[in-house]
């Protein structure tokens, strides 16, 4: 198999079963949470940058205004992210959760649209439009907006959007996203200590080492899948990035036990129909450009 699927595979495969180990930390609040990943992901891509003597990059972005203003956004939407996505698991809502990186690459096509002035295609529309019509299902189905859903998949879609324009690569920038975090992190869980609330060091030594190693399990994905996207197609990607939220929808329904109800399942069989009619557009598109190509 080729290296850079397996690297992509890697990364997704982690996502997916990411649920198990939040739920491996009960009753921490999840800004908690959200801040020892900050932290030792920091730390953790510290020792990255020192052991490969890559740093040069650190001063001129810091100089850099649009570097710097792009990443405080990009790192707001991160944060949004990862602290909605802690709680939603933490509350039994990883159906829910999974819901959110569905439909991301269709919220993507409609971000391009409205901020890179991207073309449409008919049947990217179509994609869109039937995904609308699956979320719109699952609101008046229910009386109540998905509201994590589509919060994780526009947090993440804007963020996508915002590195897209970024200069720095996957490693530099998880570095400083996690560098603006670090203060604002360290300075709640010193005020958790002070008032006697913080689980590091106090709860049993296993939630103290899965809090260390969170750091760990948010770096390595992203690195992995950085190291695989450079080396596939864009079109086997497309079709990687449903692994995650599919081991997710899997994990909260037939391990967790949440509810899968009639109507929640035709709300999410529109946006799976989305999806296909998107990435069979997508396959379709791509080849097309390479036969162009091909006969040019």
């Amino acid at each position: 198999m080729n290296k850079g699927v397996l690297y992509a595979l890697g990364a997704y495969v982690i996502w997916g079963f990411l649920p198990i180990y939040w739920k491996s930390l009960p009753g921490i609040p999840a800004l908690e949470i959200l801040s020892h990943r900050v932290v030792w992901s920091f730390i953790l891509l510290v020792f990255v940058l020192v052991y490969k003597r890559h740093w040069q990059w650190i001063g001129p972005a810091i100089r850099n205004r649009r570097v710097l203003l792009t990443f405080l956004a990009a790192t707001t939407m991160l944060a949004i992210n990862w602290l909605v996505y802690i709680w939603a698991v933490q509350t039994d809502h990883i159906v829910e959760s999974s819901l959110g990186y569905f439909i991301n690459p269709l919220v993507n096509v409609l971000l391009g649209v409205l901020f890179l002035r991207e073309r449409l295609r008919p049947w990217q529309l179509v994609g869109i439009a039937v995904a609308a019509l699956g979320v719109l299902y699952l609101t008046f189905s229910v009386n109540s907006l998905p509201w994590i859903g589509l919060t994780l998949a526009f947090s993440f879609g804007l963020y996508g959007l915002l590195r897209k324009t970024a200069s720095l690569n996957s490693l530099q920038g998880l570095t400083f996203e996690t560098a603006l975090l670090f203060v604002p992190v360290v300075a709640y869980l010193l005020y958790r200590e002070t008032m006697g609330n913080g689980a590091f060091g106090h709860a049993a030594p296993p939630i103290t080492f899965l809090l260390v190693f969170s750091g760990l399990v948010t770096a390595a994905p992203l690195l992995l899948f950085a190291a695989g996207a450079r080396r596939v197609s864009l079109s086997t990607l497309g079709i990687l990035q449903y692994l995650a939220p599919t081991i997710q929808f899997l994990l909260g329904v037939f391990i967790y036990g949440e509810q899968l109800t009639g109507a929640r399942l035709i709300g999410f069989g529109l946006i799976w129909l989305a999806l296909l009619i998107y990435s069979l557009e997508s396959l379709i598109e791509r080849r097309r450009e390479m036969a162009y190509q091909y006969a040019h």
